[in-house]
């Protein structure tokens, strides 16, 4: 359910502006697919807000996926709205992180990334975990 709750997160974001654009829907998408969901269960998220959800048992890996797929989803549109920074940063902290991790992520993340660069962007926002 971790990649339920996850999705939904991302149509919370997408839905901020009032305006879901085709790339973030795709985006979104691709993500259900490259984990098995189906596409027809994926499409019925973006009709509605969901209620933010994080599970309590994620690992360390699923945390940083969560916040990182929500950065990229906010850089993808190549538009920042302080809606959507605010709600990133509240998802953040949920999930364990200080707040200011953002600030890292917004200045790192690209709308697209390789494996690479997640690597490293993993290690770096291992100061932000809240202890």
């Amino acid at each position: 359910m971790a990649l339920l709750e996850q999705l939904k997160l991302l149509v919370n974001l997408a839905r901020i502006d009032g305006d879901m654009a085709e790339r973030e829907k795709s985006y979104i998408m691709n993500i259900g697919k490259a984990n098995g969901f189906p596409e027809s269960s994926v499409t019925t998220l973006f009709y509605a807000s969901h209620e933010i959800i994080i599970p309590d048992n994620l690992s360390e890996e699923q945390r940083f996926n969560y916040i990182f797929s929500l950065v990229q989803l906010m850089k993808i549109d190549e538009r920042l709205y302080q809606e959507e920074i605010k709600y990133c940063s509240r998802i953040a902290s949920r999930l364990g992180y200080s707040q200011e991790v953002m600030f890292e992520l917004l200045i790192h993340v690209k709308a697209t990334s390789y494996n690479e660069e997640q690597k490293t962007l993993r290690q770096l926002v291992q100061k932000y975990i809240k202890k």
